[in-house]
């Protein structure tokens, strides 16, 4: 069964990033104010990314890294700037200074 990892950009600016089996169907339950708590107090929403996958495992797996991203790194990922993820995976700490 296929699977989506999504990310959505939420009115205060806010980004909610969840999966799912069916993206068109949980968009419209969050923009209408049936999805998680974080987007039922900040709409409307927007679908800004999303990556298909094979199994809903996978995409739920994804969903989990993505979420402990900070938002720098997220929005490499939505602006297609891959090439700069592994330098802000790097922790603060370990920035040569």
């Amino acid at each position: 069964m296929k699977g989506f990892m999504y990310i959505l950009l939420c009115s205060d600016g806010s980004y909610y990033t969840g999966s799912t089996i069916d993206l068109e169907k949980r968009i419209d339950e969050h923009q209408n104010g049936n999805g998680a708590n974080h987007t039922k107090k900040r709409l409307p929403i927007e679908l800004v990314y999303f990556e298909e996958f094979e199994r809903i495992d996978l995409a739920f797996y994804r969903e989990k890294q993505v979420q402990k991203w900070s938002r720098i790194k997220k929005e490499a990922l939505i602006e297609n700037n891959k090439n700069l993820l592994p330098e802000l995976s790097i922790a603060y700490r370990d920035k040569q200074q």
